[in-house]
């Protein structure tokens, strides 16, 4: 339970960077602070039930389109957290690609690294003891 506490926790900060740096770098995305955390709530739930629907489908029906998977559910993911009122809003094609693929590029490495580096920081702790 602890551990997926942890990696949840994970996942809610490296959305939060993401959805926090598509709006300063990509043009026509706007964040608004008061439904800023609701709409950070409802993408990382989003995208945790969406990756693993998107990825049975994509290999179902679609081989070739399983790599695009992660893509593919952090759209939708901004499509549904851009619904709710106050929080993210994303304005023209251009913001649509390029803040899915800044949103994704985040909370990939996010999801990667920041285990690898807790797990790091734990091991050097057992060592040390």
């Amino acid at each position: 339970m602890r551990k997926i506490l942890i990696l949840a926790a994970i996942f809610f900060g490296s959305s939060v960077v993401g959805l926090l740096l598509a709006g300063l770098l990509v043009p026509g995305i706007g964040v608004g602070i008061g439904g800023f955390i609701v709409a950070v709530a409802v993408f990382t739930l989003a995208q945790s039930l969406l990756t693993p629907l998107t990825s049975k489908l994509a290999a179902k029906f679609s081989p070739p389109l399983v790599g695009g998977v992660g893509l593919l559910s952090t759209g939708l993911a901004l499509a549904i957290a851009s619904s709710f009122e106050g929080g993210i809003t994303l304005q023209g094609p251009t913001a649509w690609v390029l803040g899915t693929l800044v949103v994704w590029l985040v909370t990939a490495l996010g999801s990667w690294l920041l285990p690898l580096w807790l797990l790091k920081k734990t091991v050097k702790k057992v060592r040390t003891r």
